[in-house]
């Protein structure tokens, strides 16, 4: 792997071109990881439709929801952010962004390090042709350097973990910090009942989260039946609605307080990031619930709105949006002790990597095809 192939786009609507850039020199504090698979998330289909909120230094690479194998390693980079030894061969996952540790946010709202003033992002937006060459997870391999990004952290997968298991991690993160944020102000307990607007990845895992931590019962919402309503059932959904058979926003509020009886939910999660789920979330709770909203962070599609300012504004509706360092670290332990009680390998659709195979994956993920698609750059090492 002298040279290695990386895919990078130009901007907003185009397609993706593969390059193949030198193989980087590994300093001190830095590491080589190969890619085993990297998922194609719901913020890699706005980026590339033009929605992010603010100017990105095209080209650059997309992926961030990435496991690998570290192939080479520096010799001061000795463990992972929670003491495991780090070595070549060990699996790893890198998350997109972390908090930096030292600005006013990280500092005095520790709990809130995720809105940190000065994020790292280990450099994926530096394009694929300026040195050391850093990239993203829809490459061959991933460069990173903790010396050059001193935020960054690297998390050591369990040996035993598939590494397409462990692509899963960053997006369970995100809904396990929403419900531990609900769990300590005491808005989410142990039996309640839980109603997930949006049957996505992230919806799908919200279910895995909410049943590991006490949910009572979990009723999802969202479309279309196959693949993804059909599998949240047998990720534990008690029931599913199918938005689609219901033209009207009242009636899809009647049929879920149906379902879910007596004055509502306890919870309600929102992960579809649909304009319309706010208001018809909100109608599904009991008084006094909790709306929890996690998919809406930017303002596709509700233009007239500021509603996703809650999500990215982490306010207390309960507002939430991605996670913080310690979250990975749950999640992690959270997807390896529950990976043999949920399907977790139906939830993907593998995909090679090429510049018709990422295509492939972006079109099966923005029309639903699939659960999640994942790009598979190294199969040998996937499993």
């Amino acid at each position: 792997m002298e040279r290695i192939k990386v895919a990078t786009f130009a901007g907003p609507g185009t397609r993706p071109v593969i390059h193949l850039v030198p193989r980087p020199k590994i300093p001190r504090k830095a590491a080589l990881m190969q890619v085993g698979a990297c998922g194609v998330c719901g913020t890699d289909l706005h980026i590339l439709a033009g929605h992010w909120p603010k100017p990105l230094p095209w080209p650059f690479t997309l992926g961030h929801e990435v496991a690998g194998v570290i192939v080479e390693i520096g010799d001061e980079l000795r463990e992972d952010y929670m003491g495991s030894p780090l070595k070549v061969g060990s699996k790893i996952m890198i998350p997109p962004f972390m908090p930096c540790g030292r600005c006013y946010y990280c500092i005095h709202y520790p709990k809130h390090a995720n809105k940190c003033l000065s994020p790292v992002y280990y450099g994926r937006y530096l394009g694929f042709d300026q040195p050391p060459h850093l990239w993203g997870g829809w490459a061959e391999a991933e460069y990173l350097d903790l010396e050059m990004l001193p935020g960054t952290k690297v998390y050591r997968l369990p040996d035993d973990m598939p590494l397409w298991l462990g692509t899963l991690a960053e997006p369970l993160s995100s809904s396990l910090h929403g419900l531990r944020r609900a769990q300590e102000m005491g808005c989410f307990q142990v039996g309640d009942t839980v109603v997930i607007q949006g049957s996505g990845p992230i919806g799908a895992l919200a279910i895995v989260a909410a049943r590991e931590m006490g949910a009572g019962r979990v009723i999802v919402v969202g479309a279309p039946e196959e693949p993804r309503l059909a599998l949240c059932r047998k990720f534990g959904a008690e029931a599913t609605l199918d938005i689609s058979k219901y033209d009207l926003s009242e009636k899809r509020i009647a049929a879920v307080r149906e379902i879910v009886g007596g004055f509502g939910a306890d919870v309600v999660i929102e992960c579809s990031g649909h304009p319309s789920s706010g208001p018809e979330g909100i109608e599904m709770l009991r008084d006094g619930g909790t709306y929890l909203e996690m998919g809406q962070f930017t303002n596709a599609g509700s233009i007239d709105t500021n509603w996703h300012r809650i999500c990215v504004k982490a306010i207390t509706v309960i507002g939430s949006w991605a996670f913080t360092a310690d979250d990975i670290a749950l999640g992690i332990k959270m997807l390896h002790r529950a990976r043999h009680r949920y399907p977790f390998q139906e939830m993907q659709q593998r995909f090679s990597f090429s510049e018709e195979g990422i295509m492939a994956a972006i079109d099966a993920a923005r029309t639903m095809q699939c659960v999640k698609a994942t790009i598979v750059p190294n199969p040998a090492i996937v499993d």
